[in-house]
């Protein structure tokens, strides 16, 4: 009897063994496959595009990130529509600047930008110094000139002597490198330590079953085309709608994407493959904003990209995968910004009579 019992416990010792053995080399598999595709955020990123990021312009960035005299209305600042605090975007179909006006497209989120390689939907800007002098500009968001910006900043003493440590040289505060110093601080709003890192880095136990599964099945359907590299997306253009377009409310007929940069017929409703990290704090989807489930836009992701409809449990595996995404938050400290003098241009939230007849229909 005593012989018997010792059997089947060796028996089901081995079993479990081999059991695990068999996971152990799934896992590995699986993770051989996600390491051949996608790449783990880095813990810091010290250059753009070759560039050495000096502190100063870091610091200096960091202030000018909170700083809502940069908009002419005083009231608007980066973080107003990229918050950091909710994933580095705003949360709503479309950002609301200047006199309540409404931005045409959904706001991408900030976090992690530095690693695409254009910014905007349409990727009319280069790099991160050219689209921070967008928003700046654009009169349905903060609606300031260069020319008014350089003149409030030289109008405080201590942003005149930040410009000066950072930039240096006879006349350092300008619109280009204040551009460049939100560049310079949008260096550090990256997520690294995502579950999914963690999994790429080694440990099994990272991510769960589901998500595994999740993973398996992002690969297999064909969403890593367009979703690759370190920030699962941001890196090239494709039309929404590759086998079959989207509805108007989803795809909005007016909004032909990448058209509007280039004119070329071919680029109609071609957008920047929008990169998925952090996609579970960042709804609504897409640049139109009109979809806010995240099960819904993997849906509309395979039926319009891929051709095929996903089975509820590949939609509900490929989300849980999509939360792994989620990485560390930048923590900040809020910076207590220098006070105006009798020279900073007083706020000015005045809307043009044409904007507001607009704003009356």
């Amino acid at each position: 009897m005593k012989r018997t019992t010792a059997r089947k416990g060796l028996s089901l010792l081995v079993g479990s063994l081999a059991l695990a053995t068999g996971i152990a080399h799934a896992d590995q598999a699986l993770r051989d496959r996600a390491q051949a595709i996608f790449k783990p955020i880095p813990d810091e990123v010290t250059e753009i595009r070759g560039k050495q990021v000096k502190p100063a312009e870091v610091e200096l960035g960091r202030k000018l990130w909170f700083e809502t005299r940069l908009s002419r209305s005083h009231l608007i600042s980066c973080n107003t529509c990229h918050n950091l605090s909710i994933g580095g975007g705003d949360n709503v179909q479309v950002s609301i600047g200047h006199g309540w006006q409404k931005g045409p497209r959904n706001n991408p989120t900030v976090l992690n930008a530095v690693f695409n390689a254009a910014q905007f939907w349409d990727g009319r800007a280069e790099d991160l110094q050219e689209q921070a002098q967008g928003p700046l500009q654009a009169a349905v968001e903060m609606n300031n000139t260069p020319e008014r910006i350089e003149a409030t900043l030289k109008s405080i003493p201590e942003y005149v002597d930040e410009f000066t440590q950072a930039f240096g040289g006879d006349d350092p505060v300008s619109f280009e490198n204040a551009a460049q110093a939100l560049a310079a601080f949008e260096t550090t709003l990256i997520t690294p330590n995502a579950p999914f890192d963690q999994f790429l880095k080694g440990d099994d136990d990272a991510l769960t079953e589901v998500q595994k599964k999740g993973l398996a099945s992002f690969i297999d359907t064909g969403c890593v085309a367009c979703h690759n590299g370190v920030n699962l997306g941001g890196q090239a253009y494709f039309p929404f709608g590759v086998v079959k377009r989207p509805g108007a409310d989803i795809l909005p007929v007016e909004d032909k994407g990448r058209f509007a940069v280039t004119s070329t017929a071919s680029d109609e409703y071609v957008f920047r493959a929008s990169p998925l990290r952090n996609v579970a704090l960042t709804p609504p989807y897409f640049h139109s904003g009109e979809v806010w489930d995240l099960e819904q836009a993997v849906a509309i992701m395979g039926d319009s990209q891929l051709g095929r409809e996903l089975a509820a449990d590949d939609i509900k595996a490929i989300t849980a995968f999509l939360h792994s995404l989620t990485g560390d938050q930048p923590q900040l400290t809020l910076p207590v910004l220098p006070a105006s003098t009798a020279k900073t241009p007083r706020p000015d939230d005045e809307v043009s009579v044409e904007t507001r007849e607009e704003l009356n229909q």
